[in-house]
């Protein structure tokens, strides 16, 4: 289970369950929020207007079941998560940010407030649910720390940070036109949405590309389960023994080793 954990539970978090079934992974549900992959709004799409809420662990996990008929093996979170209280950057930070900070793609720096207590809340959660967080190669059932933009780097095997942030499509490309800058960020989503098909069987289909003239909040929602489907993949790499984690004894992000064959 991939999960892109805002760092507030005011806004939504992106959630993905792929399956290994002998023929390599295949993508079972993708949804933009915790409530639409529960099936608790009318419209489980992405492409949608969707609300922030906290994390239950113990009913994500059930309702995972539910859809594979078996127990999810890996939670791969896009969140900072630490076996000790965060107060500030942790040494998984700084390492990421020194391996992939000339590709622009250090990590932000998590504090007390942010993520804060929704961080310890969803680590306990899924600890009490039987995932402990990994720092280091998992023995069994774990939670997972990962980190989209290094991951990505990794897929697509570039020099630097992919320009797919929405919020951001001003500052990647300052002098073109609204739908000039809106072209080019379809275009970087259809090129991950192809990497990514590549790895897991499904991507394609589930992730049709937003019209030309959708709103904003659907973009938002369109990037949010892209991101789920990124850190389910790197969930996948730790299955398949193809990522390493970046950290210490506390704390350790996982970014897979090198572009997949």
């Amino acid at each position: 289970m991939g999960i892109d954990a805002a760092w507030t539970d005011r806004e939504p978090s992106g959630v993905a369950l792929i399956v290994e079934d002998g023929s390599g992974w295949r993508l079972i549900e993708v949804a933009a929020s915790y409530a639409a992959f529960l099936r608790q709004d009318s419209d489980a799409g992405p492409i949608r207007r969707h609300r922030g809420s906290t994390p239950n662990a113990a009913t994500l996990i059930s309702s995972a079941y539910a859809k594979v008929g078996a127990a999810v093996d890996l939670v791969a979170v896009d969140m900072p998560l630490s076996l000790t209280p965060i107060v500030g950057r942790r040494a998984s930070d700084n390492i990421i940010s020194s391996v992939y900070g000339a590709r622009h793609a250090s990590t932000h720096t998590p504090s007390v407030t942010r993520p804060g207590k929704l961080s310890d809340e969803l680590k306990f959660g899924f600890q009490t649910a039987g995932y402990p967080l990994a720092v280091s190669e998992p023995s069994g059932r774990a939670l997972l720390e990962v980190y989209p933009h290094p991951a990505l780097i990794e897929l697509a095997d570039s020099d630097r940070r992919l320009p797919y942030k929405y919020s951001k499509s001003r500052k990647y490309w300052p002098d073109e036109s609204l739908a000039a800058r809106r072209e080019n960020l379809f275009e970087t989503w259809r090129r991950i949405v192809i990497l990514l098909d590549a790895q897991i069987q499904g991507v394609r289909s589930a992730l049709p590309l937003p019209p030309s003239n959708a709103r904003g909040y659907e973009l938002k929602a369109f990037e949010d389960a892209l991101d789920a489907v990124v850190c389910a993949w790197v969930g996948a790499c730790v299955i398949d023994a193809r990522a390493r984690a970046y950290g210490d004894q506390e704390s350790a992000i996982w970014v897979p080793v090198s572009r997949p064959g």
